[in-house]
């Protein structure tokens, strides 16, 4: 290992020709990444699932310019069980892909990040500048592709695992239009027959009565058909009203929204039902219905 660089704020960059023990991810098209957060990883570390998380162009939730803001995550929170907590000290990474060594960023040694509900992320809003990552003699971003790293030290010792983010560089949104008839004489679900959009194969799903979580509203998601890969998308559902053509119930997500196989995104309480049913409303006529879903694809993330 070389010498180690300390800085004011006791971040430690070390260098070195070792890679992550637990977890890497391997970014194509990195300058076509969206000014938004991004999730990697769910990687298993001392009973605890991790995540990486990266902001391309720094935290704007924390006013970060001209760097590159990463961090370590707890991921699944939610099978976690009441006041959990996880103490743990880990070090990020950064490829070097001219000299096939690592950048690792750290705090000082030793100094342990304690981990719970209300702070789930630890890390760096400065991970590294936008000059020095974009800069080519410094072998970080190689024909627009670069690596990134982690490990987490708690308890155990887990086998890296790895993915790879394909990031479209022309996006382009796709629509699907799935009219419904006999609509009151369909059951608890229905689905729609699958339709490609972005390279992917789709199906949107409608609980005429609620799904499990609701009696009163009608429910509706979108899934991703495809196996071992997931996909960064936003998206858009709605009913279309028939009778006014203006009034259509709507649901936006802009967000880079991760879908895996068969994995509903969507709103449980999408419309009520008294609403969906009152045929001035247009959006239940005649026993006919029409649903329509915009999807708009940012890459795929595929294990390696």
């Amino acid at each position: 290992m070389d010498r180690v660089f300390v800085e004011k704020n006791a971040v430690a960059r070390f260098n070195s020709h070792l890679p992550p023990m637990h977890y890497m991810i391997t970014i194509q098209s990195f300058s076509s990444l969206a000014n938004r957060k991004y999730q990697f990883g769910k990687f298993e570390v001392g009973r605890f699932k991790w995540n990486l998380v990266l902001y391309p162009n720094g935290n704007k939730g924390k006013n970060v310019k001209d760097h590159i803001s990463v961090y370590l995550g707890i991921a699944d929170i939610n099978s976690l069980s009441f006041g959990w907590e996880a103490y743990a000290n880990f070090r990020l990474f950064l490829l070097d892909q001219n000299k096939d060594m690592f950048l690792i960023v750290q705090d000082r040694i030793g100094k342990e990040k304690k981990f719970h509900g209300l702070k789930r992320e630890w890390g760096f809003d400065e991970f590294i500048s936008l000059e020095d990552f974009n800069d080519a003699s410094n072998g970080y971003l190689v024909e627009d592709t670069c690596v990134f790293g982690v490990e987490v030290f708690v308890k155990e010792r887990n086998i890296v695992k790895g993915e790879c983010l394909s990031v479209i560089k022309n996006i382009t949104s796709f629509k699907h239009v799935w009219k419904i008839a006999d609509f009151s004489w369909w059951g608890s679900y229905k689905e729609s027959k699958l339709f490609t959009g972005g390279n992917h194969e789709w199906k949107i799903g409608l609980y005429p009565r609620g799904d499990s979580t609701t009696s009163s509203y009608l429910s509706l998601f979108l899934f991703l058909t495809d196996q071992n890969v997931k996909i960064y998308a936003a998206y858009t559902l709605r009913i279309l009203d028939q009778v006014h053509g203006t009034r259509h119930e709507t649901f936006v997500n802009n967000e880079a929204t991760l879908f895996s196989d068969n994995e509903g995104q969507g709103l449980s309480k999408f419309v009520e039902l008294g609403r969906f049913q009152d045929s001035g409303n247009g959006l239940l006529v005649m026993d006919v219905c029409t649903v329509e879903a915009e999807v708009l694809v940012f890459g795929a993330l595929k294990s390696l």
